[in-house]
């Protein structure tokens, strides 16, 4: 099937989003900064990696499996249907929202996004305050968002990711997307050929399971680098607040979540177009 006009403006802004994302020069800070974190994760025992990329992988299906069990997560989910049956009250599950136009599943997709960056914005705040109780979840509550964010995403898309191989597919996204800038166009594509070779309608998942490995390990060591200058900036007092602390936390997990958001959001776009086309 043909993509409509409106549907090739889409295709075409994506590519143009795809040209200025991936096309990434680093500056001689985060250059400097990279290397120090592939330095210190060149120290690590091999053993010790493949064991910390176990744990996560661990840690991300348990997090999958408590927002799926959320009753937040069903109340999303219906919220959801209930949104897209405004432009098609033919709509009854996920998949049915496939017959909704781009522009309407974009909309309502930005809707939750807003809602998604300002839960992040509020934690990293709470993060900034410098507690040892909030700095510790920072990094579980983070990658918790990070995931329900993604996950809202593909079902605005439709697809349902109730499903296994929808659930890794969606874990992957949140891999790529929270990787360092210089591993990103690599991911992007393995994604994009992953569901252009794939069964994209089996039930269950055909491929590699693991989604963590050593160079999404940066991610935990930058967010352990934000706690230190967090607890630095816990001693500057407004007022008796750490302000300086909140309005870090806020604009680095902000930042952050508007990365994965925008990520997620060129991929499911892209995809939805691709799967239309053929």
């Amino acid at each position: 099937m043909s993509l409509t006009s409106r549907e090739e403006k889409v295709w075409q802004s994506i590519t143009q989003w795809e040209s200025s994302y991936f096309d990434y020069e680093s500056t001689d800070f985060e250059a400097t900064y990279e290397r120090w974190i592939k330095n210190q994760l060149s120290q690590l025992n091999p053993a010790l990696i493949e064991k910390m990329n176990n744990f996560i992988d661990s840690a991300l299906f348990h997090v999958h499996a408590l927002i799926q069990n959320s009753r937040y997560q069903t109340d999303v989910r219906e919220r959801l249907l209930s949104e897209a049956r405004i432009f098609n009250p033919e709509v009854e599950i996920i998949e049915d929202l496939q017959s909704c136009t781009i522009d309407q599943l974009t909309y309502i997709a930005q809707q939750q996004i807003a809602r998604s960056r300002m839960l992040s914005l509020a934690q990293g705040g709470l993060s900034g305050t410098g507690g040892l109780l909030l700095l510790g979840m920072d990094i579980p509550a983070m990658i918790a968002l990070q995931v329900r964010s993604i996950q809202y995403i593909a079902m605005n898309y439709g697809y349902d990711i109730q499903k296994p191989s929808e659930m890794m597919m969606s874990l992957k996204v949140f891999h790529a997307s929270t990787l360092p800038k210089r591993y990103q166009y690599e991911s992007w594509n393995e994604l994009l050929e992953e569901i252009s070779s794939g069964e994209r309608d089996s039930f269950f998942y055909v491929g590699d399971e693991s989604v963590a490995d050593v160079s999404w390990l940066s991610m935990p060591l930058k967010q352990g680098m934000k706690g230190i200058i967090i607890t630095m900036l816990k001693k500057k007092m407004v007022q008796g607040i750490p302000l300086l602390g909140v309005l870090f936390g806020a604009a680095m997990n902000y930042q952050k979540s508007r990365e994965v958001t925008e990520f997620a959001q060129k991929f499911y776009q892209k995809r939805f177009l691709l799967e239309k086309q053929s």
